[in-house]
């Protein structure tokens, strides 16, 4: 089943308790996900890790988990890969304890290595990565590598579905904002997401592709790609998520959406699941 819903509060939470205030405030908006931001680092309040399983199982709202920023998956220090295996240990346990499955995985760097050789070095880890999670019995959380927003950066949409090659249970995270960023304004019609999502198919299968995970929101770039996110009321920056959704639709895909606008997460899930639900 689709789902749609924030990743982390925006502006409009003010003053709610979390958890206990979640399913009402995703009730207005009539959303059910929710992504929990630990990109800072893995700090889940006692209260939290208690509440929020129970919580979002009664209430139906499906969650899920952004892993830390500062993993670096393609490091060419041994020991930063190794710290790195570590944090998506430790953000596989956190999601465990709060009832999420999908953990999203930034890709990495690549330095002053050729993309290849990042691209080599990221799958060494997320082969470790994996393995710890089967060692620690969490084989069924998921790891969800990241298409990222900089040119400099890895996680072109190719570069991602290869390391989701590493094992048949990784989900791609494909972050269309981040896409077209990089992309300089790529992502311009119904008939380029078709050709994404067509080449994830073929990469993943039908049923990776359905069950993938998404970031959207409208982001501002420049000549290196990503410089911010933007809210849905921007009318300079893309992409257009409307298109995305008819082909999405139109093709019975079931993906869980999550949005990252800028303070109006919520509010612009809001209106990606409104449209959507006009189809």
């Amino acid at each position: 089943m689709i789902t749609f819903g924030p990743g982390g509060n925006s502006l409009s939470w003010g003053k709610r308790k979390f958890p206990e205030d979640l399913p009402a405030y995703l009730g207005e908006f009539g959303l059910d996900g929710y992504e929990i931001e630990c990109g800072r680092g893995v700090r889940i309040s006692e209260n939290t890790l208690k509440k929020l399983p129970e919580i979002a199982r009664e209430s139906g709202i499906y969650v899920t988990l952004h892993a830390p920023y500062f993993i670096s998956l393609s490091s060419t220090e041994e020991e930063k890969r190794l710290n790195s295996v570590n944090y998506i240990l430790e953000s596989a346990k956190a999601a465990k304890s709060v009832g999420a499955r999908k953990i999203v995985v930034h890709s990495g760097s690549c330095s002053k290595m050729t993309r290849a050789e990042a691209t080599y070095l990221a799958k060494q880890t997320l082969k470790k990565a994996q393995e710890t999670l089967d060692e620690n019995g969490l084989s069924d959380i998921i790891i969800c590598p990241e298409t990222m927003g900089k040119i400099n950066q890895l996680g072109t949409l190719e570069e991602v579905l290869e390391l989701c090659g590493v094992d048949e249970r990784f989900l791609p995270t494909v972050d269309f904002g981040h896409l077209n960023a990089r992309t300089l304004g790529g992502i311009k019609s119904r008939e380029d997401y078709a050709k994404i999502l067509d080449l994830i198919e073929n990469a993943l299968g039908h049923d990776r592709l359905s069950g993938m995970h998404i970031h959207f929101s409208k982001i501002e770039y420049t000549a290196g790609g990503e410089k911010k996110h933007l809210t849905f009321a921007d009318e300079q920056f893309g992409p257009d998520y409307r298109p995305l959704l008819e082909e999405i639709k139109a093709r019975g895909l079931s993906p869980s959406i999550i949005c990252e606008s800028d303070g109006t997460q919520a509010e612009d899930a809001a209106e990606m699941k409104r449209f959507y639900d006009s189809l």
